[in-house]
């Protein structure tokens, strides 16, 4: 009986180790884990201000930069592509961007044309489709097309779903995008060069 005793209490003894050692290591190991979660320079980076030069930007064309690992359109607008944006208000969901998706647009932005105040012809616009995630297609040329209504005057159609938006980013009505495409802030450091993600009052 004693010897059995015996034997419990070195097994006790045993297993109080290995779950003394396995701790250690299990503390050890969480250490690193947490060391790995720390952000890199290059995820900081990631998350910072992008500077882009839009001189090479002629009306009616676009560029996209990335900018937190999501796609920024620039866009140059002609004159008459702008005058066009004042006319689609009644077909709109949201023509005056009081709704915001995953960002307020900034107050120096116009509602309607969703430009930096003396920038009128350059859109600025982050290129995924409120809907899904998606990333609609550009469509500047107007007139009808397949997926399109006949009276289209230029913008973008998601490809997923078939949520359209205009040459301002506004979502047009009865679509499954339940918003404008988001205006994130930026500021011009000269005529020909945009930092994206940051202005005046700071970052995003």
């Amino acid at each position: 009986m004693s010897n059995e005793k015996q034997v419990d209490s070195g097994r006790r003894g045993l297993l109080v180790a290995t779950a003394a050692a396995g701790g250690v290591a299990g503390l050890a190991t969480a250490g690193a884990l947490v060391s790995t979660f720390q952000p890199s320079e290059r995820a900081k980076a990631a998350g910072a201000p992008v500077e882009t030069d839009i001189s090479d930007l002629k009306p009616g064309e676009m560029k996209v930069v990335e900018w937190r690992g999501k796609p920024v359109w620039i866009m140059k607008r002609t004159k008459e592509q702008v005058a066009a944006l004042k006319g689609l208000d009644g077909k709109l969901a949201d023509p005056l961007s009081k709704k915001p998706y995953t960002m307020d647009m900034p107050e120096y932005c116009n509602p309607e044309t969703r430009s930096h105040k003396g920038h009128d012809d350059t859109l600025v616009v982050v290129g995924i489709c409120p809907h899904l995630g998606c990333s609609p297609s550009s469509k500047f040329t107007p007139g009808a097309q397949t997926s399109l209504p006949d009276d289209w005057t230029g913008g973008f159609l998601c490809p997923c779903h078939g949520s359209t938006f205009d040459l301002a980013g506004r979502v047009f009505k009865n679509k499954p995008a339940p918003n404008n495409l988001d205006v994130p802030r930026h500021m011009y450091l000269s005529d020909t060069k945009i930092l994206i993600g940051k202005d005046q009052k700071g970052e995003a």
